[in-house]
């Protein structure tokens, strides 16, 4: 299959395509959404959350929360836990938390449709230690840049999700053993290019430009910080929890 660039060790796709034709083949799947979802899952494990991922944003998610006895993150107007990195900052350690992600949730539902690939949830905050925990584990990384939506339904390819993306390949191929495919070979070279500029790029990109004039300023600043987190977001019995114990991060 030319598309399944199945001769290198670590491969990168964007979107539920990418996740549905290359994720049977791969060892571990990497769900890159930077703004918002893989940040705030970031945050809210990096706190001692159990974060759920769940891809419906309607009366589905309360009714999924009731049944697995969690707190169920609303609108980001809602004052409570929301998809706002920042609204997590504060949760407490032991929370169950529904984070609903029609984006970020639906792909980490694919991944465990289409594979028995372990899912890790990987941001510009914790890109060097996603990539150092995958490295030496597995043999076959994909890593999925999620994207955004056109009006119409389309994928739109992200640029804070490139970045996120390569800084994963980045910290994956930064000793010998796994090999880049060209794809991901070439998000690591405009991660490389462009890692002086994150603050600048993701508050100028249009999903920061998004976010900002929703007043949400402090959720791009925050994802755009690089390698200041230690977590690794897996994704055991439907919820994120750190792949890192305390001891090791």
């Amino acid at each position: 299959m030319f598309w399944a660039q199945d001769e290198h060790g670590v491969r990168l796709e964007w979107g539920e395509p990418g996740v549905q034709h290359l994720a049977p083949w791969a060892d571990a799947v990497v769900i890159v959404d930077v703004l918002s979802f893989s940040t705030a899952v970031d945050v809210g494990v990096s706190g001692g959350a159990a974060v759920l991922p769940f891809r419906w944003r309607d009366t589905r998610a309360a009714t999924f929360a009731a049944a697995q006895g969690a707190v169920l993150a609303g609108d980001r107007d809602s004052g409570g836990p929301t998809l706002s990195p920042a609204s997590l900052l504060g949760l407490p350690p032991g929370t169950r938390l529904v984070l609903p992600s029609p984006n970020g949730g639906t792909l980490c539902a694919l991944a465990q449709e289409s594979s028995r690939a372990v899912v890790v949830a990987a941001c510009l905050r914790n890109a060097g230690a996603v990539g150092e925990w995958l490295r030496g584990r597995f043999a076959r990384v994909l890593v999925v840049p999620a994207g955004e939506r056109w009006p119409g339904g389309t994928l739109r390819p992200a640029l804070e999700d490139s970045l996120g993306a390569g800084a994963v390949v980045e910290a994956l191929c930064r000793s010998p053993g796994l090999s880049p495919s060209p794809e991901a070979a070439g998000a690591r070279a405009t991660f490389q290019a462009l890692r002086k500029r994150l603050p600048e790029l993701l508050s100028g990109c249009a999903s920061g430009l998004e976010l900002m004039g929703r007043g949400f300023p402090e959720d791009v600043t925050l994802a755009a910080e690089l390698n200041v987190s230690s977590c690794v977001p897996v994704l055991q019995e439907g919820a994120f929890v750190n792949g890192v114990s305390p001891s090791h991060a």
